[in-house]
């Protein structure tokens, strides 16, 4: 068992926790402010907060890091957190960060939507020491895993988070973490509002990638039979796309049935 810190803000980074949780002892998560959010923009704690809180971890949420941060210990584990590490911090402990993805490929803020979209077969996970550079830190420990064809962005994410407690504690016992290779970088940009507009007129399957590639958490937003709906499930059939799951403006999810039967 070792003595770590978490600092983790979105879901991927609560699950990740909790596993960690289980077999290491966490002084405390770093974390997020608490934030508007939702339709009521009610000010909420972060996903992994809520995570920290039922499982007794203290929890500190500094508006920034900066120099007056103190670690106060040897290693922390960076996972979905969203918030710079500042240098002079890198040098006080050792960051290791846990990216979604079989890096050099899909560094950045998106590798798994990224990744869906773009139809990969596989991707995994890279436990990288945390430097400077974007997500180009030596890779401590790495593992792929297959993507189905209609795996969605749910589905990676528990599948990267069910495989990173092992490779942390691969990456905590490896003193030569290797150098990212300089071939094959690609990077995965933020989701922008103009990546869920689905356009029909695009390949089944590329539409299909990118409904799965936003669903459950982000959703992908187009006109279906004269309404704006979000499209939350897709499958390829011989005849091309088949819609499973949608939610109409302002309703709630439902089968792609039920929203039909309700246009008669």
């Amino acid at each position: 068992m070792a003595r770590l810190a978490v600092a983790a803000t979105a879901p991927f980074g609560a699950d990740v926790l909790e596993r960690l949780a289980g077999r290491h002892e966490i002084p405390y998560l770093l974390t997020r402010p608490d934030r508007e959010r939702g339709r009521g923009r009610k000010v909420g704690p972060p996903p992994a907060k809520e995570t920290a809180e039922r499982l007794g971890i203290p929890v500190r949420q500094p508006e920034r890091l900066d120099e007056n941060f103190d670690p106060e210990l040897d290693t922390l584990v960076v996972v979905a957190y969203g918030q710079l590490v500042p240098a002079v911090l890198l040098e006080r402990a050792r960051w290791l960060n846990v990216h979604p993805s079989l890096l050099p490929r899909w560094r950045g803020a998106a590798p798994v939507e990224r990744a869906l979209m773009a139809g990969d077969s596989d991707t995994g996970v890279s436990i990288i020491e945390l430097v400077e550079a974007l997500d180009a830190g030596p890779i401590g420990a790495q593992q792929a895993f297959a993507v189905e064809p209609d795996d969605d962005a749910g589905t990676v994410f528990a599948r990267a988070a069910e495989l990173t407690p092992d490779l942390v504690d691969a990456a905590l016992a490896n003193p030569a973490p290797e150098p990212q290779p300089d071939d094959g970088i690609t990077y995965a940009e933020k989701i922008e509002p103009t990546d869920r507009e689905l356009d029909w007129s695009r390949p089944p399957a590329e539409l299909h990638d990118r409904i799965r590639a936003l669903s459950p958490h982000i959703g992908a937003r187009g006109i279906v039979e004269g309404r704006p709906v979000i499209v939350w499930r897709s499958k390829l059939t011989d005849d091309g796309l088949e819609l499973l799951e949608v939610q109409p403006e302002g309703r709630r999810r439902m089968s792609y049935d039920e929203f039909l039967r309700g246009l008669r």
